[in-house]
């Protein structure tokens, strides 16, 4: 019975983190429709770093050593001012589907990063699964040449928040061992939300004149997609470890393109299926070896900052 009661617990923490990440996309389409990019992260990081403070408090997180105070800051204007705000100005023109694919190639950006940084043993699978995967990403990125120059823009532009939340991950491994993850993810959202205060001018008549439903999709992003999967994603991890916590991730493409299909009747084109076959193929195949030996690189390579 106690076999039974974990498994269930780990399986609805898996669903409610796959579920939460993934909404998070067609929560920005919907966001977009009467908030700036910026506007959406700077109130998304605010809401999630007020609830964050209470349960600081709570837990009795205590402050980071003042010699890590500028590397937490630049993690975190990396990982969550940089990659949100990109990732809002990409999905202007970028479905939250494929916004969601694109994403996907974060594990392989942060192998590369971290091959090239720390030397670390990428592997024959590890290349062709990135070959593989940025195939994927080249025939998404052509299959929408027909529609207007713009939309390859905004696939650039989530490409460069995929990045910029892959250096997050490469160089967070020696504060999350000093830390732990709940408290180093608390820290760097807050260093993001200090960043994005230089957005604040327009802020409170952006939120008077938007519609209350999306005002609330907004805090929808703040406290569920920003702040719960941490904590899920930490329990998944101290049962099972951090490669079996991040494997099923690969399905949060699947989800988004559920949620905005019901949500905002996006259809995914023929194009986008393949394309996004091929590079899930490809971060698949780039993370089998990670898989198999539980690396610690494995989790650097979850897909969590949405």
């Amino acid at each position: 019975m106690m076999t039974k009661s974990i498994n269930f617990k780990l399986t609805s923490a898996h669903l409610l983190t796959n579920i939460l990440w993934a909404s998070a996309f067609p929560g920005i389409r919907a966001a977009l429709t009467a908030y700036s990019p910026e506007h959406i992260s700077l109130l998304r990081l605010l809401i999630g770093s007020i609830t964050l403070v209470f349960v600081a408090v709570i837990q009795g997180i205590r402050l980071p050593e003042r010699n890590d105070v500028p590397i937490i800051l630049l993690l975190g204007f990396l990982g969550f001012s940089a990659y949100q705000t990109a990732l809002n100005y990409g999905e202007q023109t970028v479905s939250a589907g494929v916004a969601s694919l694109l994403v996907s190639t974060t594990p392989i950006f942060t192998a590369l990063l971290a091959f090239l940084f720390f030397r670390e043993k990428f592997g024959f699978l590890g290349w062709i699964g990135s070959l593989t995967g940025f195939c994927g990403v080249a025939f998404i990125s052509l299959a929408g040449t027909t529609e207007s120059f713009s939309l390859n823009i905004g696939i650039i532009l989530v490409l460069v928040a995929s990045l910029s939340e892959s250096i997050y991950f490469v160089f967070q491994n020696t504060y999350l061992k000093k830390y732990g993850f709940i408290a180093f993810t608390m820290y760097t959202i807050w260093s993001g939300t200090i960043f994005m205060m230089i957005f604040s001018p327009g802020l409170g008549e952006a939120v008077i004149h938007a519609p209350i439903d999306i005002t609330l999709t907004v805090i929808y992003l703040g406290v569920f997609p920003t702040v719960i999967p941490y904590f899920t994603l930490a329990y998944i991890t101290s049962r099972t470890g951090a490669s079996e916590a991040t494997s099923a991730l690969y399905l949060t493409p699947a989800i988004t393109f559920l949620i905005a299909w019901i949500w905002l009747e996006e259809l995914p084109t023929t194009y986008t299926l393949i394309g996004g076959l091929i590079t899930l193929v490809g971060v698949i195949l780039s993370n089998i070896k990670k898989q198999q030996n539980n690396q610690p690189t494995s989790t650097k390579s979850a897909d969590c900052i949405l």
